[in-house]
């Protein structure tokens, strides 16, 4: 007979393969443990296999367990919800792990964003109740029906799991890893694991394949980031505030122990955060200091090392889907991971629009269910003889399909434009005269724009710039922004990922950080090692070499293309006000801004910026044309 005691035990089997953590089945644990039948909402009862906080609800076509326990190595239990078919059966799963709370809304936690989407994109939420809509993951409405079952996991330390936030960790890997092999040993589960979510649901998913947890089959990065320094926190070795900014609005909002200063459930009246209250004091102790941690990490080091993927070991099949807007956090990885996961399988889609629209529309969710379908149920649906590559090629007004069958696109004629120093134009001649331009760091910079265009021109591709620079200081900041003005010399903008003035591409370069990797570096693609300083003398020029992250524009007949290099962050003149999850105005950088001023101290990054140009050490801006088929 079981004890009171041993019915609120949870009992798990974890044993180790390779280097993580793998949680077995549980036993089942006594129906009376501490669940109150008489006040449960209508529907619900406890679930055999569980503990006393979770709760199962047949409701709107599904099952759907509420805070299953997912016990860690060290002792921490993660709570996660599982909706699957009413059905008995066993179904192939679709898993995310992260800290935006499972339980809170999106229509709660980022009206903006679903106001936005759901009027412009109506089938967004057509055929749906959305009450289970969540920020960044799929919609269990429209994918429990097709026989999968949807595991949403809140990270440790945030929603309703307890524990010490630090996101990206190899602690919060190890965990993900965890959880994908309890995933694919359930009773209900088809044994295959396929992970699909957007941004931080994304760029975990490079981590954690690199672990090659078992059951894990299949996953879609859906614009997430990869290389940690590069990617995220250090542009060009500059640091980017925006990971201190989210931490504030986005993570500690919904951190594990808010209890009821936080939110509660749509679905099920739950707070949100926990059911337990904690002080100030407590909750700042069970987290760590985020934006503190990046600024000490100046380099690219074991840090960052710690929180990219190991290509060799990323060998699972993958839908990689970029977005070409989304300049600062959300393209380059997913063209990286394309180019250098070690998988034989492996497809890139490039769309546009805000960066989450389209994982939710027909079209988005439509191309995920047919790669999930083919590699997670086995349907032969010709998946596998779809062309690698599929990209929205981005005209003035509207997208064009198509596709493609590499990256960057074999056909590229990589074309060189000059910078000519008196007239401030680009020419495809190289000069011959020496020739300098100063400007102040801190100041709009110097922009060189070609004649108008005889013929309409395609970029689509990765871009670079080689520049010879000094410096009246030790170091100096390179901001380079790729621009389009039509005939007129408006500046043509879009709207990016987050941004709605969005220039066409932007690059950062730090000149201390200049070192290149030549075993990585291609002309179009500068890498940089970002493992040593190498400070400027003042005064004496120095080889740049930049790289511009991947973009694609069609530019007509008549208009110019332009690059602006300067010290300080591009600003349209245009402002696009705020959405609620940001801090900062959107004036074309998003939230994706480089003005901290620990980093970039004036008497360093606010003095004099020189340009040089001579007969062999001749700067340019490298484009990648594409002629027409």
């Amino acid at each position: 007979m079981f004890t009171p005691l041993l019915m609120l035990v949870v009992v798990a089997r974890v044993f180790r393969r390779g280097d993580f953590l793998t949680v077995g089945k549980q036993p089942p644990a006594s129906k009376e443990a501490g669940y109150n039948f008489r006040t449960a909402p209508r529907g619900l009862q406890m679930t055999e296999g569980h503990d006393a906080q979770t709760k199962t609800e047949f409701r709107d076509g599904m099952k759907i367990d509420w805070d299953v326990p997912i016990p860690m190595d060290d002792g921490i239990i993660l709570r996660a919800d599982v909706f699957r078919p009413p059905a008995e059966g066993r179904y192939p799963v679709l898993l995310t792990y992260g800290p935006y709370a499972k339980g809170l809304a999106f229509q709660d936690g980022y009206p903006d964003a679903w106001q936005t989407m759901v009027r412009e994109h109506p089938d967004v939420a057509a055929g749906s109740t959305n009450l289970y809509q969540n920020w960044e993951v799929v919609d269990p409405e429209k994918w429990v029906p097709h026989g999968y079952a949807c595991v949403r996991v809140d990270s440790r330390g945030c929603g309703r799991s307890p524990g010490y936030v630090d996101p990206f960790s190899l602690r919060e890997t190890r965990d993900f890893a965890a959880c994908i092999a309890w995933a694919g040993e359930q009773p209900w589960s088809s044994g295959k694991v396929g992970l699909n979510g957007i941004s931080y649901y994304a760029i975990n998913q490079w981590q954690v394949a690199s672990l090659q947890p078992p059951h894990l089959a299949a996953m879609c990065v859906w614009e997430g980031a990869a290389e940690w320094y590069r990617d995220t926190s250090h542009h060009g070795g500059i640091y980017c505030t925006f990971w201190a900014n989210w931490y504030d609005m986005q993570v500690k909002t919904v951190q594990h122990g808010l209890g009821e200063r936080g939110p509660r459930s749509r679905a099920t009246g739950d707070l949100v955060c926990g059911p337990k209250t904690l002080s100030e004091a407590e909750l700042a102790a069970n987290r760590c200091n985020f934006g503190a941690d990046l600024l000490a990490h100046p380099l690219d080091d074991d840090y960052s090392i710690s929180r990219s993927p190991d290509w060799p070991k990323v060998n699972v099949p993958l839908l990689s889907a970029a977005n070409w807007g989304g300049q600062g956090l959300h393209p380059r990885g997913n063209f990286e991971g394309f180019m250098r996961a070690a998988s034989t399988q492996k497809w890139l889609e490039v769309h546009g629009i805000e960066h989450w629209t389209h994982f939710y529309t027909d079209y988005g969710r439509e191309l995920q269910k047919r790669f999930f379908d083919h590699f997670l149920k086995g349907e032969k649906n010709g998946w596998d003889r779809e062309p690698r590559v599929l990209l929205q090629v981005r005209r003035l007004d509207r997208f064009e399909e198509r596709l493609e069958h590499e990256w960057p696109l074999a056909r590229t004629r990589w074309t060189k434009f000059y910078f000519e120093f008196a007239s401030g134009t680009l020419v495809e001649e190289p000069q011959a005269q020496p020739a300098s331009r100063t400007f102040d760091a801190m100041g709009d910079g110097i922009t060189f724009i070609t004649r108008p265009l005889s013929a309409e021109i395609e970029l689509t591709g990765p871009s670079a710039v080689k520049l010879f620079l000094s410096s009246s200081t030790e170091d100096a900041d390179i901001f380079a922004v790729l621009r389009v003005f039509a005939a007129d010399l408006t500046e043509i903008v879009f709207q990016g990922a987050i941004d709605p003035h969005t220039p066409i591409g932007q690059a950062w370069l730090r000149a201390s950080h200049r070192k290149l990797d030549p075993a990585l570096s291609k002309p179009w693609r500068p890498y940089h090692a970002h493992d040593q300083l190498q400070p400027l003398k003042p005064g004496v020029p120095v080889e740049l070499e930049i790289e511009i992250w991947p973009t694609s524009i069609v530019v007509p007949a008549g208009y110019r293309i332009a690059l602006t290099i300067r010290g300080k962050d591009y600003e349209h003149a245009c402002r696009g006000g705020k959405l609620s999850n940001f801090k900062n105005e959107l004036r074309g950088c998003g939230p994706f801004l480089h003005d901290d001023p620990t980093d970039r101290p004036e008497n360093i990054f606010a003095g004099k910026t020189t340009l040089h140009s001579e007969k062999d050490r001749q700067p340019y801006l490298l484009l990648p044309v594409i002629p027409k088929k």
